[in-house]
C-alpha cells in the first residue's frame, strides 16, 4: 500500500532535496521514518507518487544476510534489474551480450604493449573526451539524497547521447553502467536505491566504447558539509599521488617506478596503497598490456614507449592496504572498514612526454577538496 509523505515545517528541510526532481524537499516518507531507515525527502505528493514505484523497494525487509562486512556500509535494494536498454545503433563490445571479453583475455593481449597510430590516437580521444564529460555529468548530481542509482541514470543517458556505450556494463555480467564506491569501498561498488549522506566521500568510475576502442577514468568526491577532515586529507593525498605520478610519464621510464612515486607520497601520511588493483592498458580493450602496480618495489615490467595509452589509478586506504569482496561478487571494500579513495587518469605517451586523455576542462565541477 501507497504510504503519504508527512509535511514538515519549511525550516526542518533545509538543505533537502526532492529524491524525485532535486527541488527543495518539503516532505518526508513516514515509511523509512518508522522503519528507522535514512530519511527520504520529497517536494511534492505528485514526485512522491511518481518515484514510488522505485523508492518502496528500499522498505523491503532484507534477506538474512550473514556476510560479516567490515564497515557501516551496506547495499540497498536495486530499483530494476538487468541493464540500462541500449539502442541497437550503438556500437557494443564483444562481452555485452554474453558477459564474457573473449578476446581480452588472450595471452598476447596481455603481454604486448600497443602502439597506438596517429588515427587511432584521434579516435581515442574522442572516447575519452566522451568519459569526460559523462563522469562531469555525473559528478553535478552529486549531493546529499541522491542516490546512487540516479548517478547511474545520469552518466548511462550522457554516454548513450554520445554514441558510446558504457564499458562496465556487462563486463563478466557487471550489471551496472558506472561503479560508485563509497567509503570504506575500494572499487566496483554497484549504484543502489541508497541515498547519499552528508560526510560520505564517492568515487564515480566512468569508463566508454566508442569507434572501437575503451577509454577509462575516475574521481572521488565529497559529500554535502560535514566530511571529516582525515577523509578530505585522504582524497586530496589520492589525487597528488596520481599527479605526481603523471609527471613521471615520458618515454624511456619505467612503469614500475610509478608505484614507488605514489607510496612515496601518500605512506609518510599514514595512509596506505591498494596491491591487489593496478593500472593498465586500455585502447582496443578495456584492460590489456601493461599492468601498472601502484605500491611501490613492483616488479612491473615494461618502458614508456610513445603510442602507448594506459591508465594510472591509485586506491589509497586511510588504514590498512588489504581488501575483501562482498557476496555481490565485485564490491571491494577495506577489510578494517576504513576509508578508501581513488583517481584515475588515461594518458598518453608522446615523443616528448605525456598528454592526460582525460583531464579535467575548464567546465569541470572543481573538486570539493580543493575549494
Amino acid at each position: 500500500m501507497e504510504s503519504t509523505p508527512q509535511e514538515q515545517p519549511t525550516s526542518e528541510f533545509a538543505g533537502k532535496v526532492c529524491l524525485s526532481c532535486l527541488k527543495p524537499a518539503t516532505l518526508q516518507c513516514p515509511t523509512c521514518l518508522k522503519l528507522s531507515l535514512p530519511s527520504s525527502f520529497f517536494c511534492s505528493q505528485d514526485c512522491f507518487k511518481n518515484l514510488w514505484g522505485s523508492h518502496k523497494l528500499t522498505h523491503k525487509a532484507p534477506e538474512v544476510d550473514t556476510y560479516k562486512y567490515t564497515g557501516p556500509l551496506r547495499p540497498f535494494p536495486r530499483s530494476f534489474v538487468g541493464p540500462r536498454p541500449i539502442p541497437a545503433s550503438i556500437q557494443k563490445p564483444d562481452y555485452a551480450a554474453s558477459g564474457n571479453p573473449n578476446a581480452e583475455k588472450q595471452k598476447v593481449v596481455n603481454s604486448i604493449i600497443p602502439v597506438y597510430t596517429p588515427e587511432q590516437i584521434l579516435l581515442i580521444k574522442d572516447c575519452a573526451n566522451i568519459a569526460r564529460d559523462a563522469l562531469d555529468a555525473g559528478h553535478r548530481v552529486i549531493g546529499v539524497g541522491v542516490t546512487t542509482e540516479e548517478i547511474d541514470r545520469v552518466v548511462h543517458e550522457y554516454i548513450i547521447e554520445a554514441g558510446g556505450y558504457p564499458s562496465p556494463l556487462g563486463y563478466y555480467k557487471y550489471p551496472r553502467s558506472c561503479c560508485t564506491s563509497i567509503n570504506e569501498v575500494i572499487c566496483h561498488g554497484i549504484p543502489d536505491t541508497r541515498p547519499l549522506q552528508d560526510g560520505d566521500i564517492i568515487n564515480l568510475d566512468v569508463s566508454v566504447f566508442k569507434h572501437g576502442f575503451h577509454t577509462d577514468l575516475s574521481e572521488t568526491y565529497l559529500v554535502g558539509e560535514n566530511v571529516a577532515p582525515i577523509a578530505r586529507e585522504l582524497v586530496q593525498a589520492t589525487y597528488e599521488s596520481l599527479m605526481k605520478s603523471i609527471e613521471y610519464c615520458k618515454p624511456g621510464n619505467m612503469y614500475r617506478e610509478l608505484g614507488n612515486i605514489i607510496s612515496a607520497h601518500v605512506e609518510p601520511k599514514g595512509f596506505s596503497v591498494v596491491r591487489n588493483y593496478v593500472g593498465h592498458g586500455t585502447g582496443n580493450f578495456f584492460h590489456t598490456a601493461p599492468k601498472i602496480p601502484h605500491y611501490g618495489k613492483n616488479k612491473a615490467v615494461g618502458f614508456m614507449r610513445p603510442g602507448h595509452i594506459f591508465t594510472i589509478e591509485p586506491m589509497i586506504n586511510e588504514g590498512v592496504w588489504r581488501d575483501q569482496t562482498w557476496n555481490d561478487g565485485w564490491t571491494s571494500t577495506t577489510t578494517d572498514g576504513k576509508r578508501s579513495a581513488q583517481f584515475e587518469h588515461t594518458i598518453l605517451i608522446t615523443e616528448t612526454g605525456h598528454e592526460i586523455l582525460s583531464a579535467r576542462k575548464d567546465t569541470s565541477p572543481p573538486l570539493e577538496f580543493m575549494q
